[in-house]
């Protein structure tokens, strides 16, 4: 089995299937917020010894499960990073003990993990080795989210909670980490505003890849002629937030580009159309900050 680089996004070329779960208004989406310890980093041979997975579907928990598991085959390793000891497992559960429950949790859900290919991989490698193969081929990954929301020196989980003041109990136990996940994850959608899970998919970092959500609410303030508010995050800097009068949308540039005026100083700007965080309505509280007010 091919071990997945962290930063790999679990997204391939064809996007999720269309209706539910990700094209809900995520507020109604079941999520499954999922963290695994194991015991090293090579998903054939390293094992699966603790597990978080809670499904959550507008912020109440539908169900959750938070395990210890014992190997089958005995292995054990990376207790210097998550302190669980043999001992520990002694009268854990094997995974295939879990595997139905576990299935349940995920069914008709967005999996949402930090660093997202790790957890992946491995959870379908126990779950093939229980006799119950499943791919989990597309979700969402808090890491790539998180560098396109914010601008930080480091996007480790724990660099996260220490930059955004998250309460984080015991770093590298799965239930913990997962609350941790959980609150990233609320920060991280408060920033990209997004409608759906799909749109969340398709955030992207160095891919130069626009969400198309963001695409058609510009085509639309383009249309209706309407200023937009626009939360901006150019190349390693912080985030902008432009009052902005769109007047073109080149489709045909790669990635697209957003051209309009600011309100109500009307410079100029030319905005990558996926550095756009964020595209809604304005409120232009005077006359001077309206289109062709004096």
């Amino acid at each position: 089995m091919k071990t997945p680089s962290p930063l790999e996004s679990g997204r391939g070329a064809t996007p999720p299937p269309a209706g539910p779960p990700w094209d809900l208004p995520l507020g109604e989406a079941p999520l499954v917020f999922l963290d695994l310890e194991m015991t090293g980093l090579r998903p054939a041979t390293d094992r699966v010894i603790e597990i978080c997975a809670e499904r959550v579907r507008g912020g109440v928990v539908e169900d959750t499960l938070t395990s210890l598991v014992r190997p089958d085959c005995g292995t054990f390793g990376n207790a210097q990073i998550h302190g669980i000891e043999p001992a520990d497992l002694e009268s854990a559960p094997l995974f295939p003990d879990l595997s139905e429950r576990i299935e349940r949790i995920l069914d008709g859900a967005v999996v949402v993990a930090h660093a997202a290919a790790w957890d992946v991989a491995f959870l379908e490698a126990e779950l093939a080795r229980a006799g119950r193969p499943r791919m989990i081929e597309h979700y969402l990954d808090t890491l790539t989210l998180s560098r396109r929301a914010f601008a930080l020196p480091s996007h480790r989980l724990s660099a996260l909670c220490d930059e955004l003041g998250i309460k984080r109990e015991r770093a590298h136990r799965a239930g913990d980490d997962v609350q941790a996940l959980r609150a990233v994850f609320d920060r991280v959608i408060t920033v990209l505003a997004p409608a759906t899970a799909r749109d969340l998919w398709h955030v992207r970092i160095g891919e130069r890849h626009a969400r198309p959500d963001v695409i058609a609410a510009a085509l639309r303030a383009l249309e209706g002629e309407v200023p937009v508010r626009i939360r901006y995050r150019p190349a390693r800097r912080g985030t902008e937030d432009l009052t902005v009068r769109i007047t073109g949308v080149r489709t045909d540039l790669d990635p697209p580009r957003v051209l309009g005026y600011l309100l109500p100083a009307r410079s100029r700007r030319e905005l990558r159309s996926d550095r756009i965080l964020a595209i809604e309505p304005a409120e232009l509280d005077s006359p001077k900050a309206r289109p062709g007010g004096k």
